[in-house]
């Protein structure tokens, strides 16, 4: 009986992932990525829980997580004048992290490991600059789905198509008869990257934050290649639902005109927001985006499926870790019911859909923590840290925050027997 055929569109996170798992239970795995190489920029993200879990089952990736972590040693909180009024370090223990992470690592730096952990697989093949055009499917027989390319592949058909490109994806458009912005919860928030010549932080690995009112964060991190890597974050009332709408309209004109919204928006707040604007402007590797949730009615439709940011971003620093175990959990479930396509999708949301459920929590203070909008907001705050930081209070209480501050073991991901699963073509 021929192999399971399955199309992965998307290389970054999930996509490598799930390549990674669908070879080892057997199928033929094609990878493509509408960019024309491999994107080794982006923000720094961590993994956590069920994530470690994941990790942990594949030979070689902690080890190399680990030695291109972005050696932050923990977070310093500062008012305006610089000095810190709390601190934040790892636990040291990876199955019970802080809100610094064990395996903190840059998106491309992950995205470069899988890729490595996966290229001279012969189960897997990777196309660049490609991506579908259409995918035609009949659900009454409920055979293979034909997908027709925009680039230079030709038009196939495959067994099992997987979105991995991210929160708007156009593949779940496209296979669920929906707009790329349907499904998509906005947490009137967004969030720009980027890396500054200038260190900022005099040589330490101790990364700062500092909030201004408006809900305006700055973040400045270490990286090991000398930079500073920056994150801005704008944090608008939950109820102000026309808070993001110049932030959208700047991301529709181009970075230029993103970089102007985000310098006016942070002009004049102090600490060392001046030369981290100025450093934005002349940057070559920005990024910016809406923070938003992907809360779909389900993970699949007839043999389309979704993994990763695609029918679950988070919000929450959950990303990372729910790409990990969803392409996990997906080729594990298939691979598990043989030829039976619907039991294994079946399998697939009902392993996730609490996992998801939880790691999408997002408390209702956390907003106003992370950023109040007043000054009086802010000043409240900083002396409420200041105290929780001093006491250790903090150690016991985040792991009640969200899902992501909990034990790596709470989440139970099922042990699936690799050796002897061959995915293959429905009967």
């Amino acid at each position: 009986m021929p192999r399971l055929k399955v199309l992965v569109v998307g290389a970054s996170i999930a996509g490598p992932t799930a390549a990674y798992w669908f070879a080892k239970a057997g199928a033929n795995v094609t990878v493509i990525e509408r960019f024309p190489s491999l994107r080794t920029g982006g923000q720094n993200i961590d993994i956590r829980t069920a994530g470690v879990t994941v990790m942990q089952k594949m030979p070689g990736m902690e080890a190399a997580v680990r030695a291109k972590t972005t050696t932050m040693q923990g977070i310093s909180f500062v008012r305006e004048n610089g000095r810190p009024y709390g601190t934040i370090k790892a636990t040291g223990n990876p199955d019970q992290q802080s809100l610094v992470s064990e395996y903190e690592i840059f998106r491309g730096d992950l995205a470069r490991i899988l890729f490595d952990m996966t290229k001279d697989n012969r189960n897997i093949k990777y196309v660049f600059d490609e991506q579908v055009a259409s995918m035609q499917q009949n659900e009454k027989d409920g055979g293979p789905i034909t997908v027709e390319f925009a680039n230079r592949l030709p038009t196939s058909e495959y067994d099992l198509v997987v979105a991995c490109d991210g929160a708007t994806s156009r593949t779940r458009a496209i296979a669920f008869g929906c707009g790329v912005r349907d499904y998509i919860k906005p947490t009137n928030s967004w969030v720009a990257y980027f890396s500054i010549e200038k260190d900022l932080l005099d040589g330490s690995k101790i990364a700062q934050s500092y909030c201004a009112p408006g809900g305006r964060f700055v973040g400045v991190g270490p990286d090991p290649t000398g930079v500073n890597r920056v994150g801005l974050m704008g944090i608008n009332p939950r109820k102000d639902y026309d808070a993001p709408l110049p932030f959208r309209e700047a991301l529709k004109q181009g970075d230029d005109a993103v970089k102007q919204y985000v310098a006016q928006h942070y002009r004049g707040v102090g600490w060392k927001t001046g030369e981290v604007v100025k450093g934005m402007m002349e940057s070559k590797d920005f990024y910016a985006s809406e923070l938003v949730q992907v809360k779909t009615p389900s993970l699949y439709k007839g043999r389309s499926v979704l993994v990763g940011d695609a029918g679950s971003a988070a919000a929450s620093g959950s990303g990372t870790t729910l790409a990990l175990a969803g392409a996990y959990v997906l080729a594990g479930e298939i691979g598990k019911h043989g030829g039976d396509l619907a039991a294994g999708l079946r399998g697939y949301e009902e392993r996730m859909r609490p996992l998801i459920d939880d790691l999408q929590k997002v408390p209702p203070f956390f907003p106003a923590i992370m950023a109040p909008q007043t000054a009086w907001g802010i000043w409240l705050r900083n002396h409420i840290f200041a105290f929780i930081a001093w006491t250790r209070i903090l150690e016991f209480a985040q792991r009640f925050f969200a899902g992501a501050f909990a034990n790596t073991d709470k989440y139970g991901l099922p042990d699936y027997d690799w050796e002897t699963q061959t995915s293959k073509v429905p009967g």
